[in-house]
């Protein structure tokens, strides 16, 4: 059944957008007045059809794209002198470019309206209520806590995280006032984000970090060589459940729990540890509760049970990778980045990210407590994604935790609302962005930035459907929208048999003031043909080899 339903999904995926895109040249060619002989969705052997004034509308068997059948579109074809004039090759080459590019155009233009009803409505969105503030970020720096709300940034009203987000695009290593609201009373603080750069295959985005997540921060511990926390049995990224038998959600809640207790009084933590299991050649991790007493130590914060923040610990090294070579292993300490101390691996990552393949110099501690001091340079680290694609970027390989890994609690939501006119926008909004990073991938690919092995076809567009479907409406909508703009970008290239290049000779033809040879014209067909016979081999490939 799930097999049945997740072709269903990719059948009307695909279905919609053959419907969409042939739907443009369909209309557009009754407007201008040439006849339409058929209308199919699918290749092959006729499902379901019917016949309706001078156009038969069928459903075939094979659902990987459709056609308009026009008069007159094949150089030779015989027609009746009152078909001749209704034929595609008899109308001027501005009826016939538009008759063309209606197919792409509709393709492009149906993204916004499926973004339109995305959009409108209420949703739910993640807040601007600051959930923990990285040790040593802008944040932190400018006094932004744990519980403060986002109002604006720089005289900008922002109500989501996201939108928080996107406004520092652009801004940063400068000054910029942040309005937060704390216990219902504004607060003016100035924050100067540090750049970070976000690469990918696609764009490259310049956008100021200041250190703030809308999750509150878990429980967990870093525990040094030697200390209080190690004698009693803690271990680092043990996560504590409770505290005497009080839970502790989170780390604000951790150390106001340790701070009611005086000095020397014993502490009952359960705590949850991940434990490395290896089964023969597989290698996984479970989850154990575990009950440490550790008398109550001087200090705050973790502290008082002898342990630190697990900010500045490595929880994964990744096999091959720079940080592996140079001996760094799971629990070891980063203490100094260039000789400054660090204070958060998130901030350090930041860092490197500007680095690209600089040298550096890194010291860390390890578990036993001793000191390594290396120069190192961040190299090329590749990686598979969920659907199986190689991904190959700069990097350390060595990661702190995360919040996945911690099981996070909840975010706060808001709900916001959008009228018709305000999903419309956002809609012509986001459009032109996805098209604009479509353009780059396809260049991306000729100039083999973009790998060829990243390119999909019809078993990699199932798997796609199917998972957007679990995930909901919104996703599978979301994914429809993409590849509808895919197809729109992809269909408008010059390449012979495909859209774009039928627009072109259409405006050849305009500016020239006579058709393009029929020789010429055939044997652009067979070479349009064979590129696509040999795209069609390597997605078939890409999608066997996944």
């Amino acid at each position: 059944m799930p097999s049945l339903q997740n072709l269903g999904f990719f059948i009307l995926l695909l279905g919609v957008l053959v419907t969409v895109h042939e739907l443009g040249h369909f209309l557009v060619a009754k407007a201008c007045g040439v006849k339409v002989l058929k209308f199919s969705i699918g290749f092959g052997p006729k499902l379901i059809g019917f016949i309706k004034g001078e156009t038969e509308y069928q459903i075939a068997i094979l659902p990987l794209g459709g056609y308009v059948k026009m008069a007159g579109d094949l150089p030779h074809e015989e027609l009746s002198p009152e078909e001749a004039k209704r034929g595609f090759l008899a109308q001027p080459p501005w009826k016939r470019g538009l008759i063309v590019l209606a197919g792409p155009a509709f393709n492009l233009i149906f993204p916004v309206l499926v973004y339109f009803f995305v959009f409108l409505g209420p949703h739910q969105a993640t807040s601007t209520l600051v959930g923990f503030v990285e040790p040593g970020s802008p944040a932190e720096l400018s006094g932004m806590r744990p519980g403060d709300r986002v109002l604006s940034v720089e005289g900008e009203s922002v109500r989501t995280f996201d939108d928080m987000r996107e406004t520092f695009v652009g801004r940063f290593e400068r000054p910029i006032p942040i309005v937060v609201d704390r216990g219902g009373q504004p607060v003016t603080l100035t924050v100067t984000p540090k750049k970070s750069t976000e690469t990918s295959p696609i764009d490259t985005v310049e956008r100021g970090l200041i250190g703030v997540a809308p999750v509150s921060k878990p429980p967990l511990v870093g525990v040094r060589a030697g200390s209080p926390a190690e004698a009693a049995g803690l271990r680092t990224f043990d996560r504590v459940l409770s505290v005497n038998g009080v839970h502790v959600p989170d780390e604000a809640r951790l150390y106001q729990e340790l701070g009611r207790h005086p000095e020397g009084e014993p502490l009952k933590l359960v705590v949850r540890r991940m434990s490395t299991v290896e089964a023969g050649v597989v290698t996984g991790q479970v989850s154990n509760v575990v009950e440490v007493t550790v008398p109550r130590q001087p200090g705050v914060g973790l502290a008082a049970v002898g342990a630190e923040p697990a900010d500045t610990y490595v929880a994964m090294v990744a096999p091959g990778s720079v940080a592996q070579k140079a001996g760094l292993s799971p629990g070891d300490l980063i203490v100094a980045f260039n000789g400054k101390p660090v204070q958060s691996l998130r901030m350090m990552e930041n860092e490197l990210t500007e680095l690209k393949d600089q040298p550096f110099t890194l010291t860390w501690r390890d578990a036993k407590g001793g000191e390594h001091t290396e120069k190192l340079a961040q190299a090329p680290l590749k990686s598979e994604d969920a659907m199986g694609q190689e991904t190959s970027r700069l990097a350390l390989g060595a990661r702190g935790w995360a919040l996945m890994d911690a099981d996070a609690p909840k975010v706060d939501e808001v709900t916001v609302h959008l009228g018709p006119a305000a999903a419309f926008k956002q809609a012509a909004v986001v459009v032109p962005k996805i098209v604009g990073q479509m353009v780059k991938v396809l260049a991306g690919l000729f100039t083999r930035d973009v790998p060829l092995s990243s390119v999909g076809g019809p078993i990699m567009m199932y798997q796609l459907a199917a998972k957007s479907a679990e995930q909901g409406l919104d996703s599978f909508l979301h994914l429809m929208a993409i590849i509808s703009i895919n197809l729109g970008v992809m269909n408008l290239l010059p390449i012979p048999v495909l859209d774009g290049f039928a627009l072109l000779s259409a405006a050849w033809e305009g500016i020239r003031r006579r058709p393009i040879p029929t020789r010429v014209r055939e044997a652009a067909n067979m070479v349009g043909l064979a590129l696509l016979f040999l795209l069609m081999l390597l997605v078939f490939t890409n999608d066997i080899t996944r």
